[in-house]
């Protein structure tokens, strides 16, 4: 072996079907500090997520990607292979925390129970009660009208809020949201963000630097 070679690039982490359904019901660990300004729930992990333990870790999810865009974080994060500690560490110094509504993992979200979100409500209310957040931003408002018996909710700043926070829900970053696009999901995040008092970078483009 060349001793002044560069050293081969780490392979990427891999999954076969039956490996990810292996997966199915499991938690994947918050990104949160004591007191965030700004917590994103997300409605549950994705089983590549549950896998890789890191929120919004499937590859082509566009949570990250439009966090930047947004001017929330300083670089598009990658937690395709698990999130690295300097970028959950800037997150959480940016005032940014993720939790998720449903803790279990399924394929999709769509395999959850009503049941399961109006539990999963009942818990991010205590949740929210402990860390207290400045704004708490959920990521989709079809979960969320039926977690928190809200029919005719609508996108935006909730007339209510939950536990002293301001009530923000935003779009899914799900590639099945196909209607929304990275430039759109930025938009709504940054709106929150700048509710919750989070000083944001000026707009970009997420891979133009």
């Amino acid at each position: 072996m060349d001793p002044d070679a560069a050293p081969a690039a780490a392979a990427a982490v891999s999954f076969t079907r039956d490996e990810l359904q292996g997966y199915r019901g499991q938690p994947v660990p918050d990104v949160v500090g004591e007191h965030p300004r700004l917590l994103f729930v997300g409605i549950n992990p994705g089983l590549w997520s549950a896998a890789v333990r890191a929120p919004f870790g499937r590859r082509g999810n566009r949570f990250y990607p439009a966090l930047f865009e947004a001017g929330i974080v300083d670089r598009v994060i990658d937690a395709s292979d698990g999130l690295l500690d300097e970028d959950r560490d800037q997150l959480i110094s940016r005032g940014i925390g993720i939790t998720t509504l449903v803790e279990g993992a399924t394929a999709r979200a769509d395999e959850l129970s009503a049941l399961q979100l109006k539990d999963g409500a009942a818990s991010l209310t205590a949740r929210v009660r402990s860390l207290q957040p400045k704004v708490v931003a959920m990521l989709g408002i079809t979960s969320f009208r039926v977690a928190f018996a809200r029919p005719r909710a609508l996108v935006g700043r909730q007339p209510d809020g939950l536990e002293g926070a301001e009530l923000w829900v935003v779009p899914n970053p799900s590639g099945l949201n196909a209607h929304e696009s990275v430039a759109s999901l930025a938009a709504a995040y940054r709106e929150a963000a700048v509710a919750a008092g989070i000083a944001v970078h000026p707009l970009r483009r997420a891979g133009r630097g």
